[in-house]
C-alpha cells in the first residue's frame, strides 16, 4: 500500500506519518508538503531516512508538481491535511486559504481522477458548522448539523467539504471526509493556544487571552485524531463524513491556568487582550457515528495529555526554539542541498 500525506510536516500530518509507518511495516509513505511558515522538516527528521518514506516539497494547488508526483508514485490512497490553518491569518488574509484550501482539493482529487485511487480522504474541520452557544451543553456538532461558518478559514475548510462530496456524487470519486475537533500534541506550531502559552510560560512573558477567555473548545490529543483517520480510511464508507471529537471540553482561560499550575507560574502572566473577530463560543463534537461505526473512541483524557504535551515541549526545546528564532525555514535547504 502507497499512501500520499499531504501536509505531512505540519502538526497533525506529521503525528500521521509517523503513526502509519508505526502501524504497518510494508506501507510506502509519500509525504507533499510546501514548507510554508507551518511545515517544518525538522519535525520529520527521526522518519527521513526511513526506507519506506519519501519527501516532496511541492504545493497541492500546482497542478503541474502534483501530477508528476502522481505519475510516479501511483499512489493507493491519499490523505490531504494540507491547508492553511490559522484563523486569525485568515481574517488577515483570506485569499491564500482559498487558493490551498480550495483549488489545492480540488487539484489533487483531479490527480485521484486522473491516474486513479482507492480512497481520497480530506481532513476537516469541526469549524464548518459555527459555533454552538454556551448556555446549552446539550448541543453538539453531529454529521448532520448544518454548514454554518465564521471566517474566511472555516468557510474555506467548508468549501473544500462541499467540493469533494460533489466530485464522489459527479465523478464517483472515492471519498471521505473526517471533522475533527481542536487537537494538541507533539509538533503544535508555537502560534497555537496551547504551546503558545507553554513557552510563554517558560519565558515568564505575557499569556494573552482573548476577551474574558470563556470561549470553549473540545480537545482532542493527536494520536487519537490519528488513529481515527486511520481507521477511516481503511474501513470507513465511501462518501460519508465522520465526525472526530475527544470529549474534554475545556475553557481557553482554564487551559491557560492548567498550564501556569503545571510549570508552577503565576496566574498574573496572563494578560487579557481585545476578543478576535467573529469569535465562535464553542466547540463540541459528537462522534457517536465513528464510534458505532468503526469502533474508535479517544483514549487520551485531557489531564493526562496536556501532562504528556508540556513534557514534550519541556524535552524538545530545540524544535520550538528555532521556529521561535525563524532559522527552521532553513532547515530543508540544509537536510536535503546534498542529496
Amino acid at each position: 500500500m502507497k499512501i500520499i500525506v499531504t501536509g505531512g510536516a505540519g502538526f497533525i500530518g506529521s503525528n500521521f506519518v509517523f503513526h502509519m509507518l508505526d502501524t504497518y511495516k510494508d506501507y510506502k509513505i509519500v509525504c507533499i508538503d510546501a514548507l510554508t511558515y507551518a511545515g517544518n522538516m525538522s519535525t520529520l527528521k527521526s522518519v527521513a531516512d526511513d526506507p519506506n518514506f519519501k519527501f516532496y516539497k511541492a504545493d497541492i494547488a500546482d497542478r503541474e508538481a502534483i501530477y508528476k508526483i502522481f505519475e510516479t508514485e501511483k499512489p493507493d490512497i491519499v490523505v490531504n491535511f494540507a491547508a492553511e490553518s490559522h484563523v486569525d491569518r485568515s481574517i488577515e488574509d483570506p485569499e491564500i486559504f482559498l487558493r490551498t484550501n480550495i483549488l489545492g482539493t480540488a487539484v489533487l482529487m483531479d490527480a485521484c481522477r486522473k491516474y486513479g485511487i482507492q480512497r481520497y480522504h480530506q481532513v476537516s474541520t469541526d469549524e464548518v458548522y459555527g459555533d454552538l452557544p454556551l448556555d446549552r451543553p446539550d448541543l453538539f456538532f453531529t454529521e448532520d448539523t448544518p454548514i454554518h461558518t465564521s471566517s474566511p478559514y472555516s468557510s474555506s475548510k467548508a468549501s473544500a467539504d462541499l467540493l469533494v462530496l460533489a466530485y464522489h456524487r459527479t465523478y464517483g470519486l472515492p471519498v471521505s471526509i473526517s471533522r475533527c475537533s481542536n487537537n494538541y500534541g507533539p509538533y503544535h506550531f508555537p502560534e497555537k493556544l496551547i504551546p503558545l502559552m507553554i513557552i510563554n510560560a517558560l519565558h515568564d512573558k505575557p499569556l494573552p487571552v482573548y476577551g474574558e477567555g470563556i470561549n470553549v473548545r473540545d480537545w482532542l490529543y493527536v494520536e487519537d485524531h490519528c488513529r481515527a483517520i486511520d481507521l477511516i480510511i481503511h474501513k470507513g464508507k465511501v462518501g460519508e463524513v465522520y465526525n472526530v471529537g475527544g470529549h474534554n471540553e475545556m475553557r481557553n482561560i482554564d487551559i491557560v491556568k492548567l498550564i501556569c499550575k503545571e510549570l508552577n507560574k503565576p496566574e498574573s502572566l496572563i494578560t487579557y487582550v481585545t476578543d478576535r473577530k467573529g469569535h465562535d463560543m464553542r466547540y463540541a463534537i459528537d462522534p457517536t457515528k465513528i464510534h458505532n461505526e468503526l469502533g474508535w473512541l479517544p483514549e487520551t483524557k485531557f489531564a493526562d495529555g496536556i501532562k504528556k504535551t508540556i513534557a514534550w515541549y519541556l524535552e524538545n526545546r530545540e524544535w520550538w526554539e528555532e521556529i521561535i528564532s525563524g532559522e527552521y525555514k532553513n532547515y530543508y535547504d540544509r537536510m536535503y542541498k546534498d542529496r
